[in-house]
């Protein structure tokens, strides 16, 4: 349901004001690059710095801005089960194609506690939800088997943004829960795994690169794996800049470099140092989007 390239918007802001002039314009270079889905209100989005008012403003937005050309997997997740269920009820409500829902952070439940919580609003509200699995910022791991009987029991549980940076656990999820959508929720493994049965990538990348990201995945889906590759390799230092601190921060100072929006980030969210700005940058240049 949720296969091919989908967009983690960043969400531009202006005098601590969310930017909606620069968010419209950054949705339909989406479009225009053949991209064909976004996600508001994720990481990249600093969700966490989000009044309940921008978070829903912003899902709200995105929705009539895609305008039906783009699906729209809004962040309605949280570490508390009553608050991700009000903002999943939301973007049902605000027509929204589907459901981006973190695993619970800092609480570190057990696996029977992820369970419930992602059951509990699976059962709450009648949309499609991706579990969004990133343990590196939440703490806890979702197991391929807690997905599979999640993926059995709850019929609008259908994918999984997987940011464990784990092929194996991605082979096993796969293995498991063969109908899932497998999603790359890390740019670097968008190319590894479509070739384990991935059917997408959910990127940071494509806020200023969507049609390289859109190309590879097109030309892996037409059996054209050595392009697929050749692009691969060509975005891997773009990629790896993109990372070189806290997502959003590097993305985010690219967009404003780049014209896309101002470079204001919320605290704790702050300016880049210096030598890495340099490095990006550099890597700007070298893939040609920075003269």
């Amino acid at each position: 349901m949720f296969s091919g390239v989908y967009t983690a918007l960043i969400t531009p802001f202006k005098n601590d004001k969310v930017d909606f002039d620069a968010f419209g314009a950054l949705i339909e270079s989406q479009y225009k690059a053949g991209v064909n889905g976004i996600v508001p209100c994720g990481t990249t989005g600093e969700s966490p710095t989000l009044s309940y008012e921008e978070h829903e403003a912003v899902i709200e937005f995105a929705v009539r801005a895609a305008k039906g050309k783009m699906k729209v997997l809004a962040g309605t997740g949280s570490n508390s089960t009553d608050e991700a269920i009000h903002f999943t009820k939301f973007a049902k409500k605000a027509g929204c194609d589907g459901a981006l829902v973190v695993s619970p952070y800092y609480n570190k439940p057990t696996q029977k506690g992820l369970y419930l919580h992602f059951k509990t609003i699976a059962d709450a509200v009648d949309i499609p939800i991706v579990v969004y699995n990133i343990a590196g910022r939440t703490g806890v791991n979702v197991e391929p088997a807690t997905l599979a009987k999640l993926t059995k029991d709850c019929k609008n549980i259908i994918g999984v943004k997987e940011s464990s940076g784990s092929l194996d656990q991605m082979s096993a999820i796969k293995s498991l829960s063969p109908n899932i959508d497998l999603i790359s929720g890390d740019d670097a493994l968008t190319l590894p795994l479509l070739s384990v049965g991935g059917c997408g990538v959910i990127s940071v990348l494509t806020n200023i690169a969507p049609a390289e990201v859109v190309a590879l995945v097109k030309a892996f889906n037409a059996g054209n794996i050595k392009e697929a590759a050749k692009i691969h390799y060509k975005l891997l230092p773009i990629t790896k800049a993109m990372f070189i601190e806290t997502n959003p921060i590097p993305v985010k100072t690219a967009a404003a470099l780049l014209g896309i929006c101002q470079l204001e980030l919320r605290l704790p969210m702050c300016e880049m140092e210096e030598t890495n700005k340099a490095k990006l940058e550099k890597a700007l240049r070298d893939f040609g989007l920075l003269k």
